[in-house]
């Protein structure tokens, strides 16, 4: 028996439609990880950057369970000795509604290289509103 590979130019790629307005964040970043890595396809390889472009709406409207709006912090190093810098995930949420679901998406992406051009695929609006009719995004179900 033979292994098949697949080569970059033979990639298909798709796009999907996320609405995140009151689905949990967890829940919602684990169904996008697996397709922006082409997980969700037959033909999956590792060494590829196979995955398809996901629309994410309503990013501002998605929900957190429990007291996590109030008592979970994102923390950052500035790279500086005693650099470290805290936000409470309601603070975010003002600043840019759209960094919570791409915080959580990355963390599920491999620690790669290929992570970098899967989180491109990704693109997330606050609102209801996006500018990829044309690419006639189909509904991904959260």
């Amino acid at each position: 028996m033979l292994t098949t590979s697949i080569k970059p130019k033979d990639i298909t790629r798709k796009w999907y439609i996320v609405d995140a307005k009151d689905k949990v964040l967890g829940r919602v970043a684990s169904k996008i990880a697996p397709v922006l890595e082409g997980k969700n396809h037959t033909y999956y390889s590792p060494q590829w950057d196979m995955g398809d472009h996901v629309i994410v709406i309503n990013a501002q409207r998605v929900a957190l369970t429990g007291n996590k709006e109030t008592d979970k912090k994102y923390y950052r190093h500035t790279g500086y000795p005693g650099g470290i810098k805290s936000e409470r995930v309601a603070d975010v949420r003002k600043k840019d509604a759209a960094r919570l679901i791409e915080m959580a998406v990355r963390g599920m992406l491999p620690r790669n290289r290929l992570a970098k051009e899967m989180i491109k695929k990704m693109h997330i609006y606050v609102g209801g509103d996006h500018p990829h009719e044309a690419q006639q995004p189909e509904v991904l179900e959260v």
